[in-house]
């Protein structure tokens, strides 16, 4: 067995240390232990400095993404609320043009949508953080459903309005002449002239000669010329069966095949043909039927 002197010399005296060589491993070892032990402490007292910084930093990032979604949340309450109104302003003009409501099973489903990535809900999130961003999620896809819903609806709602819009363009609905009073009326009456009982198939207005007439619905002028017992007078076709006439007229100011507007001026009123007096003779005519005038008086000319 080797054995190992360590000799300490002092002015003196020689002080010897005499091991074997077991005891220097078990020295060793002991020396090794302590130091293992000591890097290891400061490895702990480091490793817990860091995570207690790395915490640090994690809450103040986590209160920090709390405090957003709070706020987004509160943003998308807003906003449904407003997707909630505008579905009520949906529902009324879609009874103003007509169309049913939107069936509500529909409604509550939306159509599309889209949310946040799944990348970012991710397990390694706070719990809470995670939970907060899957109901926000929801929401945002809810809401989004919602308003491709209503983009969709006002699309067909807009179709039908335009669609209802030409229809409507081409019913005669205004009355032609500013003024005067009703004379003889749509019906059977006695002929002023003869005195003999024959159905009136138009209007009597009685105005001043010289009255603008304007025609009440976007039309094509079909007749404009002088003609026996009407005199002066024009002819519009409407279009969707509608027609019109104007006899008695002192002055035309259309021609044939001229396109007219809704309220556009189109003569003068006077006392042309078989009349006995300045008026207006207005009929209206739908796929050949006439009408009566006054149904169809629903606004004066501006």
């Amino acid at each position: 067995m080797n054995n190992f002197i360590l000799q300490k010399e002092s002015d003196d005296k020689v002080a010897q240390l005499r091991i074997n060589s077991r005891q220097a491993i078990f020295l060793i070892s002991i020396c090794a232990f302590a130091l293992l032990s000591i890097l290891y402490l400061s490895a702990e007292i480091l490793s817990d400095m860091l995570y207690e910084k790395r915490l640090n930093e994690f809450k103040k990032n986590y209160n920090f993404m709390s405090e957003n979604l709070k706020l987004l949340q509160k943003k998308l309450e807003v906003l449904d609320n407003k997707v909630g109104v505008i579905e009520e302003k949906d529902k009324a003009v879609r009874n103003y043009a007509g169309m049913p409501e939107i069936d509500i099973d529909i409604r509550k489903l939306g159509t599309g949508g889209y949310g946040i990535k799944s990348n970012i809900l991710s397990d390694n999130l706070a719990p809470m953080i995670n939970e907060e961003l899957i109901a926000l999620n929801l929401d945002i896809e809810k809401i989004s459903r919602n308003v491709n819903l209503e983009i969709e609806s006002y699309e067909s709602i807009y179709d039908k309005v335009k669609k209802d819009i030409n229809r409507i363009s081409k019913i005669p609905s205004i009355r032609p002449v500013k003024g005067g009073y009703l004379n003889s009326s749509f019906g059977y009456r006695n002929d002023p002239i003869d005195n003999v009982m024959r159905f009136h198939q138009g209007q009597d207005i009685t105005v001043k000669t010289g009255t603008p007439i304007h025609s009440p619905a976007d039309g094509i002028v079909k007749r404009a010329y002088y003609a026996g017992g009407f005199g002066n007078h024009i002819k519009l076709d409407h279009g969707n069966g509608y027609t019109t006439l104007f006899a008695h007229l002192s002055k035309i100011k259309v021609k044939h095949g001229q396109k007219v507007f809704r309220g556009e001026v189109i003569g003068l009123t006077g006392n042309t043909g078989r009349s006995t007096a300045p008026h207006l003779h207005y009929e209206i005519h739908h796929y050949g039927e006439s009408k009566n005038p006054l149904d169809y008086f629903y606004h004066s000319p501006d």
